[in-house]
């Protein structure tokens, strides 16, 4: 697995990941705020699966094809 989730989207994952996690413990308490272990999970570690499917990577090492 090569990074393919760069600076400001892994920030914005994280944050979004972990705001959505919080919400099932102090907010609506709904079961839907568990997603939020997605985005949280391709944050941390870097890479998102979705990402080479369709071509994206905003990471700075981009390798020519």
């Amino acid at each position: 697995m090569k990074a393919n989730v760069g600076g400001l989207d892994r920030i914005l994952r994280i944050v979004v990941g972990t705001a959505l996690i919080t919400m099932v413990f102090v907010g609506p308490m709904t079961p839907w705020g568990w997603l939020g272990v997605v985005p949280l999970a391709t944050g941390l570690i870097s890479f998102c699966p979705l990402y080479p499917l369709i071509g994206l990577n905003t990471c700075g090492n981009r390798e020519e094809v």
